[in-house]
């Protein structure tokens, strides 16, 4: 019975403890169990200093990657010219899934660099297109996320929009210029 009493008792002791330090201000015991631990404290925070330069050095190191990629892997077009031949004109675009209709700027050289921009009113770009014999850069809302590369590693739902070079190369001077890509009809009126 003495037994029972004294592990009843034990947690009835530190409930009092504990309510001393809170409410009458004695924070001896704080202290002194602060003191104690005081030693694992000071190995826990040198151990940790190492592990964020490491965060900071992989982090560092992850956007000089990133941001190098972005900036050297870009591919140099060529500058439109005055004897890049310029049509403006409009757009009709149909496929299976969208119908768009908008105004054209196109611009191809005779060593076969290729510029075309899609928009809908002034400021509004839904796409542009630069590309050369072997390289081509997609961009704006029509385009989603935008794609650039070779030509020949291009995205199936590009295919259409890249093949629109080889169409102007071929007949720079017509009026109108029809060019169907499989289930894509492309439609310039100049």
């Amino acid at each position: 019975m003495k037994a029972m009493r004294r592990r009843i008792a034990l947690p009835k002791h530190c409930v009092r403890n504990e309510a001393r330090v809170l409410f009458r201000g004695s924070f001896r015991s704080v202290h002194s169990s602060s003191r104690r631990f005081a030693r694992c404290g000071k190995g826990v925070r040198q151990r940790a200093q190492p592990n964020r330069r490491c965060v900071i050095c992989v982090v560092g190191i992850g956007c000089l990657w990133l941001t190098s990629c972005a900036t050297f892997s870009q591919h140099e077009f060529s500058q439109p010219t005055a004897d890049w031949q310029t049509k403006t004109g409009q757009l009709m675009y149909r496929s299976s899934k969208a119908t768009l209709i908008g105004e054209a700027l196109v611009r191809f050289s005779k060593t076969g660099d290729f510029e075309l921009t899609v928009s809908k009113g002034p400021g509004i770009t839904l796409l542009s297109l630069r590309q050369d014999a072997a390289f081509a850069e997609v961009k704006g809302a029509f385009a989603r996320q935008g794609w650039s590369g070779p030509v020949d590693q291009a995205p199936p739902q590009l295919r259409g929009w890249l093949a629109l070079r080889e169409q102007f190369i071929r007949a720079p001077d017509r009026k109108t210029l029809r060019c169907v890509s499989d289930n894509e009809t492309f439609l310039f009126r100049f």
